[in-house]
C-alpha cells in the first residue's frame, strides 16, 4: 500500500468535489475551482467528508499513479480553500520589479527591461523597501500553475554561486563557492 496514496483527505467546510462518468474530478471552493482527469484504475470515495483514494491492484504502475493522484487531489482541495503563496527575493545591484496589472516588469541587468504576462488565476504584487531587496509574491489557488509562474520568473536568472545574485525563494539558501583565491606566487 502506498504510504501517501493510503492516507484519507479531510474535506473542509465549504469545499464541493464531484466525479464525473469520464473520471473527471472537480472540486469548488470559495478561491475558485479546479479539474483534474483521473486514470480510471484509481477510485475515488467520499464518506462523511473523508476522501479516500483506492487502486484496483498492486500492479507497478497503479501503485505508482496511487500516491501521485492523492496527492493532487490534496494540492487541489487546499487550494480551493486556503490557496498558495510563492514569495520570491531579488538580490542583486540594480535589479528591480514592478507590477501593473497582470504584468511584470523586471530590471534584471539587461540591456532591456523582460516584460512577462501573467495568467489571471495568479494574482501578483511587489514590494520595495529601502535597505531589503525587491519581493515578488504569487498568490494562486492552482498549485502547479503558481509553480510554473515562479520557475519561468526565477529562470531569467539564477542565483549565481559567486556572490549569489539572482532571483531566489524566500528562505533558500545558496552554496557559495569560494572562486579564485590567492593567485600562485
Amino acid at each position: 500500500m502506498s504510504r501517501i496514496g493510503k492516507l484519507p483527505i479531510a474535506i473542509p467546510d465549504g469545499v464541493e468535489i464531484s466525479v464525473s462518468d469520464a473520471n473527471l474530478v472537480t472540486v469548488k471552493g470559495k478561491l475558485g475551482e479546479l479539474t483534474q482527469q483521473m486514470d480510471p484504475k484509481i477510485t475515488i470515495r467520499v464518506e462523511n467528508s473523508i476522501l479516500y483514494v483506492q487502486r484496483g491492484s498492486d500492479a507497478k504502475d497503479e501503485r505508482a499513479k496511487h500516491g501521485l493522484y492523492r496527492a493532487l487531489l490534496f494540492n487541489m482541495i487546499k487550494g480551493v480553500s486556503e490557496g498558495f503563496t510563492i514569495v520570491q527575493e531579488m538580490v542583486g545591484v540594480g535589479y528591480k520589479a514592478s507590477a501593473s496589472g497582470q504584468s511584470l516588469e523586471l530590471a534584471l541587468g539587461f540591456s532591456h527591461n523582460l516584460i512577462l504576462e501573467l495568467p489571471k488565476e495568479v494574482l501578483l504584487q511587489t514590494t520595495a523597501e529601502k535597505g531589503k531587496n525587491p519581493t515578488i509574491i504569487l498568490k494562486s489557488h492552482d498549485k502547479q500553475l503558481i509553480g510554473q509562474v515562479a520557475a519561468k520568473i526565477r529562470s531569467f536568472r539564477k542565483p549565481e554561486p559567486y556572490k549569489g545574485k539572482g532571483i531566489r525563494f524566500q528562505g533558500e539558501e545558496i552554496k557559495k563557492k569560494a572562486g579564485k583565491s590567492a593567485a600562485g606566487a
